[in-house]
């Protein structure tokens, strides 16, 4: 467990860090809920390799807390939450998914789950025999979940260069993208549709060779992407991915892209500013699956995916406008604003 756990929770407003271990799958894993002020705490389940239950506990409560910063950001009335599985071979996951999904149940309303790394349309079936509280992509649920996060990404894109060129002009731009899974694949199919030339990497070849084959991309081995020259880096696969090593290799006028907590540290955001690479905050980019889940589960009614792009769209200009206005680099403003919102709600 993180040392001085406590602490951490009082000082970054962390509500409750719950342990879960089944004995029958051999389950393990941290359901996390940052903040529930203005309503129910939502944040998907993420099964991967850590390497030991302090690296998975703490980037359990990262995510939690961004998805606070995506609720805030939107005006919704929720909070942030985060399911973080460590992954095994010797978990029966079956059972380990719906044991998850009675833990889900005892919440009692305050904590909604999804779809993140590692869980899929298959495991969310599987917590859904044990509760309703968990946003499906299916016929039943919100559906369209990874096309409201692309549009929110290429949205976002599209805010950045106006913002930078005063358009758009896809036919004449070179995007970079990272990681063609379900999000990454919707996000390189919008920017062919609008003309743009698009460069991806994915490290399952299969995967790389059917999307490339179906959408006309040029493919870039893995971890080589970083020094394509291009208008629009965009990652779309794991967060943590910009850091001082790569930093240094990237050769974009913008970063974009679907992945949670694309920095590696705050300060890399600073770093990118002072390169001029404008960064476009992933608390506003990739927001468009938890928008769109949200409202489903709150309202009872599906956003057209339009409406959660253009909603998007607007958060991203709002910042870049003020970035552009105090000369800082847009994730400070972003999370400055989230920061303030946060507080007038536990003030109100």
């Amino acid at each position: 467990m993180e040392r001085n756990l406590f602490d951490r929770m009082a000082q970054e407003g962390f509500e409750r860090v719950v342990a879960v271990h089944d004995r029958r799958s051999g389950l393990r894993g941290f359901i996390v809920l940052h903040d529930t002020t203005a309503g129910p705490a939502f944040g998907g389940v993420r099964r991967r390799t850590y390497r030991d239950e302090a690296e998975g506990l703490a980037d359990c409560m990262r995510l939690a807390r961004t998805m606070t910063w995506k609720c805030a950001m939107l005006d919704l009335p929720a909070g942030g939450g985060k399911a973080c599985l460590l992954d095994s071979a010797a978990v029966d996951w079956e059972k380990g998914y719906e044991y998850l999904g009675k833990v889900i149940e005892e919440f009692g309303g305050s904590y909604y789950t999804g779809p993140d790394v590692g869980t899929t349309e298959r495991e969310l079936g599987w917590i859904a025999r044990s509760t309703e509280r968990v946003t499906r992509p299916g016929p039943d649920g919100p559906m369209e979940l990874a096309e409201s996060t692309a549009e929110g990404v290429f949205r976002g894109m599209a805010e950045a260069l106006c913002f930078l060129d005063g358009e758009e002009d896809w036919p004449a731009r070179r995007v970079v993208v990272q990681g063609l899974g379900e999000v990454g694949s919707r996000v390189a199919r919008r920017l062919r549709e609008a003309g743009a030339r698009v460069v991806a990497s994915e490290v399952r070849e299969e995967r790389a060779l059917e999307v490339a084959r179906e959408l006309e991309l040029e493919l870039v081995n893995p971890r080589a992407e970083f020094e394509e020259p291009c208008d629009i880096f965009s990652p779309c696969a794991l967060g943590g991915i910009v850091h001082d090593i790569t930093l240094a290799r990237l050769r974009c006028r913008v970063i974009a892209g679907a992945a949670n907590n694309i920095l590696a540290r705050l300060d890399s955001g600073d770093h990118l500013h002072e390169r001029g690479i404008l960064y476009v905050p992933g608390i506003l980019v990739s927001s468009g699956a938890l928008l769109r889940g949200a409202i489903f589960h709150l309202e009872g009614t599906r956003l057209p995916v339009k409406v959660i792009g253009a909603r998007i769209g607007k958060a991203v200009r709002e910042i870049l406008e003020v970035a552009g206005e105090v000369g800082d680099a847009p994730v400070r403003v972003a999370l400055r604003e989230a920061e303030r919102r946060m507080r007038s709600r536990w003030e109100a």
